[in-house]
């Protein structure tokens, strides 16, 4: 098992906790012509990702658009983890994003120059 050292060294950018509403759109299904809007809530971020608390599960692996909920921007992740359904019928989801050129989320993270 890796060490808490170990795993912080390998991750490539600090994450902050916080909670920011997004809006979810899953990938569509290939009979539908749209796909599913979702809200889901964010539970910590890094310059690279984000871990979400969602009502739905996507496959490992798939795209996913996240409008923020507060600047409206929006930006497409892949998902990297999916949890077990909780108790209360929601599931975190790990996710990376997939075209970074700017601080999408607007949190300022510790490792940053002032």
């Amino acid at each position: 098992m890796a060490t808490a050292r170990a795993m912080l060294e390998r991750r490539r950018s600090s994450r902050v906790r916080t909670r920011i509403p997004v809006n979810v759109v899953s990938p569509r299904p290939a009979s539908d012509d749209a796909g599913q809007d979702h809200t889901a809530e964010v539970l910590a971020v890094s310059r690279t990702g984000a871990l979400l608390r969602t009502s739905f599960a996507p496959e490992l692996g798939s795209r996913i658009e996240l409008r923020h909920g507060i600047s409206q921007e929006h930006r497409e992740f892949r998902v990297v983890q999916v949890s077990s359904q909780k108790k209360d019928g929601h599931f975190e989801l790990g996710v990376e994003i997939l075209h970074p050129n700017r601080n999408f989320w607007g949190v300022k993270f510790p490792d940053e120059q002032s």
